[in-house]
């Protein structure tokens, strides 16, 4: 199954790098997408190398999509069309739609968590008015999977590969990684 890791200038490189690492550790075909460019510069200054432009991806080879947060990459993802396209037509599908940290707010502008369970960093539940809002540190409801921040990225990622591949793969990553989540 491939996933799409969107990637845009500001990003939480935390949660982009350990979503990219766990879902391959779980034997997921990960592609990174850069917004406008395959060379992404994260919030902290760390430069990403993206295997492709997100403006080149069609959704329907995609089982899912992963947004990392961090400002400004979570606005810069919002008020990009392509990526509320994409948004879209996976969740139409059925298919993984996750976002951490303040990226919750493209899933909110793309109009995937109305009335869906879902949470964000503190502060950007303002902007996130169509959802239930909870303050859980990674909420699970249906297909669409969010986090709380960059101290839960590892346990984030790890819902996604149970969401994806089980719960025993979930385990045995666990132990492989000696994360005590």
């Amino acid at each position: 199954m491939k996933i799409l890791v969107a990637l845009a200038d500001g990003l939480e490189e935390i949660e982009a790098i350990t979503c990219i690492d766990v879902l391959r550790r779980a034997e997921l075909d990960v592609t990174t997408a850069g917004l406008g460019s395959k060379t992404i510069e994260g919030a902290h200054n760390i430069k990403f190398e993206a295997d492709e432009i997100i403006e080149d991806i069609n959704s329907m080879d995609y089982g899912g999509i992963i947004l990392p947060g961090g400002l400004p990459g979570a606005t810069n993802l919002r008020d990009n069309q392509d990526v509320i396209k994409i948004i879209k037509k996976l969740n139409y599908k059925g298919k993984l739609v996750s976002a951490i940290c303040a990226a919750p707010i493209v899933l909110e502008k793309a109009g995937v968590i109305k009335n869906k369970k879902a949470t964000s960093y503190p502060g950007f539940d303002e902007q996130m008015g169509s959802c239930n809002y909870s303050e859980e540190r990674v909420v699970r409801d249906n297909n669409i999977i969010t986090g709380r921040g960059p101290g839960v990225a590892l346990e984030f990622a790890l819902k996604i590969v149970s969401y994806l591949k089980g719960e025993n793969k979930e385990e045995e990553l666990k132990e492989a990684m000696l994360a005590k989540i």
